[in-house]
């Protein structure tokens, strides 16, 4: 049986510092609705910049949550493996936050 990885805080860091935004947090939570989304949709749907969400998008793809694939001039973006533990995260903070403001 393989041993399981467990993450030091610098990966750690480098993990929440990729979603340290709220674009960020925008795009991946749009991500994991519509897998495989391409920068110009999610530009279009956030009603942003185009540059803006490049870069964002290239923060998330470095700090390993985001896979890119290149299909043509177009750019599919879908969440790894940390992207949707990430997102799991998200929802449930949101779910929680909601439950105590009431």
């Amino acid at each position: 049986m393989g041993k399981i990885k467990i993450k030091t805080a610098k990966q750690m860091e480098r993990h929440l510092k990729g979603v340290a935004n709220h674009y960020r947090i925008e795009i991946l939570l749009l991500i994991a609705e519509r897998d495989g989304i391409t920068l110009e949709d999610i530009v279009k749907t956030l009603e942003a910049n185009e540059k803006t969400i490049g870069e964002h998008t290239r923060r998330l793809y470095q700090a390993g949550l985001l896979n890119k694939k290149y299909r043509g001039k177009f750019v599919e973006h879908t969440l790894s493996p940390y992207g949707k533990t990430f997102v799991n995260f998200l929802k449930s903070f949101q779910r929680n936050t909601t439950s105590l403001q009431t």
